[in-house]
């Protein structure tokens, strides 16, 4: 999966980066490396989720795709 990231040079000084594809999902960082490092941790722990256990009928299958 590839996503767009947005990097701001900040007023204050340093950087932040949003992935306007999951709102919400920003990060910030002194350096540009830092900041790329940072909103890609972002980025997973925005699209990490955990699943409860659940029951399922006979027929359910439960499988994982990769986007």
């Amino acid at each position: 999966m590839t996503l767009k990231i947005i990097v701001h040079k900040a007023e204050e000084g340093g950087y932040w980066a949003e992935a306007p594809a999951i709102p919400g999902c920003v990060s910030q960082a002194e350096t540009y490396d830092e900041v790329i490092k940072n909103i890609h941790e972002a980025i997973e722990g925005c699209l990490s989720v955990d699943i409860k256990e659940s029951e399922l009928e006979r027929e359910s299958t439960i499988i994982e795709i990769a986007v």
